[in-house]
């Protein structure tokens, strides 16, 4: 098994919640899947991931937490129903009803109602191999990542999943034998139908089919890229380990570092209708630019460590973190 490389790996796989519960009995202990408990400060939770439902903002994280917004992300409130208590890491709408979570253990979670209500339709307890990022691009086509090169797609919503081997090869091995093996930490969908993922070992992965084939687009960076964005222009951002940011303006072909006054790890990057951009990062550190290419340093002074973000459309930009989630401008 290959080892975890990544410090947000390793945060995603001890946080509360990463494992089901154990069922005793007779013979060798066994796993089962319990419900996600419902809390007074599940508002304050850890939170890994938000996205967008229609006017409803949908964020989940640790414990099977998943908490709704039906005012911008002023307010939250938790989930009716979950069935599951593993951390989920990410998620991923097609319209104000439809949706899918990922998360530890392989889990897989559908929703039909915006978010109140889930049904379990992956799990895997015999390897905790977790799902870190998923995209569906209709209700019935999808892709997940995770760990260990792991790679899921679906084309009837979720309702079965195809596991597919990452037939690319390492770009260091001159003869093209080695294959690719490497943890995968996000998606995000760019020009014509490309969907990219960023992975560790400085690389980004592209797939033109939704997950059957990918091609490797080495960034000359060696550590780990968490976050990527197409920007509306076109031009691709990943950004990672101690504040790395990079920008391609070819499609992936070359990569520029992108100089700013941070050093803490970016874990999310998103841009709002107006063209602002945003990255979230550890330590409390947000990363803010008008263009992409030159950012402003803020830093709440409780240095929480932001998780993600989101720019809604028509609304303001929100940042999860490990105490719930905020609005950019009143993350303190």
């Amino acid at each position: 098994m290959k080892p975890l490389t990544s410090l947000l790996a390793g945060l995603l796989l001890v946080l509360a919640g990463a494992q089901p519960a154990l069922a005793q009995g007779a013979g060798p202990v066994a796993l089962k899947t319990t419900p996600a408990d419902r809390r007074a400060a599940a508002a304050a939770s850890t939170l890994l991931a938000v996205a967008q439902a229609g006017p409803r903002l949908v964020a989940v994280g640790e414990r099977g937490v998943v908490l709704l917004s039906d005012d911008g992300g002023r307010q939250w409130r938790q989930a009716r129903s979950v069935p599951a208590s593993g951390t989920l890491t990410a998620l991923s709408f097609v319209d104000a009803r439809h949706g899918w979570a990922v998360g530890h253990w392989g889990l897989v979670l559908h929703t039909q109602d915006g978010g109140e209500t889930w049904r379990i339709q992956h799990q895997e307890l015999e390897q905790d191999q977790p799902l870190l990022a998923v995209h569906f691009v209709d209700a019935r086509r999808g892709v997940a990542v995770g760990l260990w090169s792991r790679v899921m797609v679906t084309e009837d919503g979720g309702v079965h999943w195809t596991p597919v081997t990452l037939g690319a090869r390492h770009p260091s091995d001159a003869a093209g034998g080695r294959p690719l093996d490497v943890n995968l930490y996000s998606l995000f969908p760019g020009r014509d139908g490309a969907l990219y993922a960023t992975a560790e070992q400085g690389l980004v992965l592209r797939t033109r089919d939704l997950g059957r084939q990918w091609e490797v687009l080495p960034t000359g960076y060696a550590g780990s890229l968490w976050a990527g964005l197409s920007l509306a222009n076109g031009d691709l951002l990943a950004g990672g380990l101690r504040g790395t940011l990079l920008r391609s303006t070819d499609e992936g072909r070359s990569w520029q570092r992108v100089e700013h006054a941070g050093r803490s790890s970016i874990t999310g990057l998103v841009q709002s209708g107006a063209g602002d951009v945003v990255g979230s990062a550890l330590d409390g550190v947000v990363l803010v630019s008008k263009d992409g290419q030159s950012f402003e340093l803020r830093q709440s002074a409780s240095r929480v460590g932001y998780t993600g973000a989101l720019a809604p459309d028509g609304g303001a930009t929100v940042l999860v973190s490990k105490q719930g989630a905020c609005l950019l401008a009143d993350c303190r």
